[in-house]
């Protein structure tokens, strides 16, 4: 790795440790399918600015928009509603934990997809971090079914977003613009949440408070905008597993940040879960760097 993967790594790390945080701002007045309209609506548009801005071409072949097209729904729409879903029930920090698994998760799928059993190594490194994640909830469950219902969303949400991983590594090596690709992805986003806003019948608003407003500029300009652009170039530059290990940081940061603004209570058990998935990752990055 050279010093500007390490930059891109620091920076994609920040914007997402504190992008949980204003996600659950989103939630309560807005449905969720029209608050991610708004942030991928908002984002696409300054995303083609930036892009044309750094001198990139924003036309692609028929065959690459196809792709763009299917790449969104698993990285700028379908993804996101889970995790919208997940944050009713949970503190913003156990989101950015269960996003952490993502790591053991496109591992896990790659081998599937090749028709190949991972090695031991790396089965050990998802049941650890696996376990982590049930040690963590653990505490959450005398809170009833929520908690549990909003584990699922965040789950479904982890391996919608690892497959759009994979596929996104493939479309960076045909040599297509990781800007060019992501602004019209994004939009492509903003469609496919707008169809699905329309068909449930929800209205088209914005709660007019700062905490929605403010959340949602910083979802669109940071979460989106920088941590996107930041990491799927890291996905061409390294590959998917080794920018996965972005995922053994940004949790423990995301979960300081929800006990300070959420007063999340640390337990053994979450103490003790959050270091197994943090080892988790970390073996499955070592490896993977390694091979």
């Amino acid at each position: 790795m050279k010093i500007f993967d390490y930059f891109l790594y620091a920076l994609t790390i920040f914007a997402w440790s504190t992008s949980w945080l204003p996600l659950r701002w989103q939630l309560g007045v807005v449905a969720p399918e029209v608050s991610l309209f708004w942030r991928f609506l908002f984002a696409g548009a300054v995303m083609m600015l930036v892009t044309r801005a750094l001198g990139h071409s924003l036309r692609l072949p028929l065959a690459i928009h196809a792709r763009v097209a299917v790449l969104s729904l698993f990285l700028f729409s379908f993804n996101f509603v889970c995790f919208y879903y997940g944050g009713m029930g949970l503190a913003s920090g156990l989101l950015a934990v269960v996003f952490s698994t993502a790591s053991l998760v496109v591992l896990l799928q790659k081998a599937l997809i090749e028709w190949r059993l991972p090695q031991w190594r790396l089965v050990f490194a998802a049941s650890l971090g696996i376990s982590g994640v049930a040690l963590i909830f653990l505490p959450e469950l005398r809170h009833g079914q929520a908690p549990l219902i909003s584990l699922g969303f965040c789950l479904l949400g982890v391996m919608i977003f690892s497959f759009g991983n994979i596929l996104s590594g493939r479309l960076q090596s045909k040599s297509v613009s990781v800007f060019s690709s992501s602004s019209w992805g994004m939009c492509y986003g903003a469609v496919y949440l707008g169809i699905i806003a329309l068909v449930k019948g929800d209205a088209f608003i914005m709660e007019q408070s700062w905490t929605y407003l403010g959340g949602l500029a910083w979802l669109v300009l940071v979460a989106t905008i920088l941590a996107f652009s930041c990491y799927l170039t890291l996905l061409g530059r390294i590959g998917a597993e080794r920018a996965s290990y972005i995922t053994v940081l940004f949790p423990i940061f995301a979960l300081l940040i929800s006990q300070q603004a959420e007063a999340f209570a640390w337990t053994y058990f979450s103490l003790i879960g959050l270091a197994c998935v943090v080892a988790g990752n970390t073996i499955m990055a070592r490896k993977t760097t390694r091979a």
